[in-house]
């Protein structure tokens, strides 16, 4: 399994990547796997402020819903369009073109709270 070292991960299974005051977020290479084949992802906060922990959207799999957690207090920017006609891109690439949304940092300091990689591997037993 994968786990980017710059990265930042969260007990709930999201991944988020700092660009400046800028971050992707999506879910592990684990989360992925335990819920298996993606079919749907709904994303309906573009323009709203998110606090950290609130649900963002879901994940749709075939035996199964998800709900996505904001890893920190942000506001949606964007979301993925490839993923509404490629919704399995989260399972195939989940640290590149299956990322979910765009986010913009309302506290940098937040996302230093979060697990690093190894933290992660040790959360799920790697």
């Amino acid at each position: 399994m994968n786990f980017p070292a710059e990265l930042k991960y969260t007990k709930d299974h999201e991944w988020i990547k700092v660009e400046g005051n800028e971050a992707y977020i999506g879910i592990t290479e684990f989360a992925q796997r335990e819920l298996g084949d993606i079919v749907y992802i709904d994303i309906n906060t573009v323009g709203q402020e998110v606090a950290k922990e609130e649900v963002f959207g879901t994940v749709e799999a075939v035996k199964t819903v998800s709900d996505l957690f904001m890893p920190v207090t942000a506001t949606v920017l964007e979301i993925n369009d490839k993923l509404d006609a490629q919704p399995e891109l989260v399972n195939s690439d989940p640290y590149g073109d299956g990322w979910m949304v765009k986010i913009s940092l309302n506290d940098l300091a937040e996302v230093e709270a979060l697990l690093s990689a190894e933290d992660y591997k040790g959360l799920v037993g790697a």
